[in-house]
């Protein structure tokens, strides 16, 4: 697969991820949600921290809120350059098409959601109970590095109380999918998804045959 091939990949995902969050972004307040299905909703939330909207200042407790967000934001720039060097080098190696595949989708997942920390914080107002603006006038809702993720893809599958019998949980009420996430989030998943179940066709092992020399008379 051509470097060319995995770029036009890499900007459909950034496309379909961007222009669905600055859509959200700019029609919704924060917390709104429209039910599509019974099962699935837009719901918009923005996180600031980690997967699951865990922060860095959660484990790390002397640090704060805002130095562990552009520590996460560093870190994630950082880790992007490093996807950008692997997906270039399998390219140049030659690599099997489901590995390009699955690192164009990691890189561009990765590079979605690190626009949303760098400069959407610049970009726009804050969404607490208003419908937030592109570029206003009064400046946007933080600083550069210091922008939140937008999510909105919800799957409430399942909801209801689980049996009492089960440990620890049960008795509760639960919902089964909770996590609300975007577009970039299914293309990291999907890459790594790809790369756990394809194992052996994006890493196929090289074969060689060892040639015994005849010895004419």
């Amino acid at each position: 697969m051509s470097l060319k091939k995995a770029s036009i990949l890499i900007i459909i995902v950034l496309l379909i991820d961007q222009i669905s969050k600055i859509y959200v972004k700019t029609s919704f307040e924060l917390g709104e949600d429209v039910v599509v299905f019974s099962w699935f909703k837009i719901l918009f939330v923005e996180n600031d921290g980690m997967a699951w909207g865990a922060k860095l200042s959660d484990f790390v407790s002397f640090i704060s809120d805002r130095t562990a967000k552009i520590i996460l934001t560093v870190f994630r720039l950082i880790a992007i350059v490093g996807i950008g060097y692997w997906l270039v080098s399998s390219i140049k190696k030659e690599g099997s098409r489901v590995l390009i595949v699955a690192i164009a989708l990691i890189f561009a997942g990765a590079l979605g959601n690190i626009i949303d920390s760098v400069f959407y914080g610049v970009l726009f107002n804050d969404s607490y109970g208003q419908v937030a603006t592109f570029l206003p006038e009064g400046g946007g809702y933080d600083t550069l590095l210091h922008g939140k993720v937008v999510d909105m893809l919800h799957f409430p599958l399942w909801k209801g109380y689980l049996p009492d019998w089960i440990p620890f949980i049960g008795g509760k009420y639960f919902t089964f999918f909770e996590p609300v996430f975007n577009i970039a989030d299914v293309a990291i998943s999907s890459g790594v998804g790809t790369l756990l179940v394809f194992n052996r066709k994006a890493f196929p092992k090289t074969v060689t045959t060892e040639v015994t020399p005849t010895t004419e008379s």
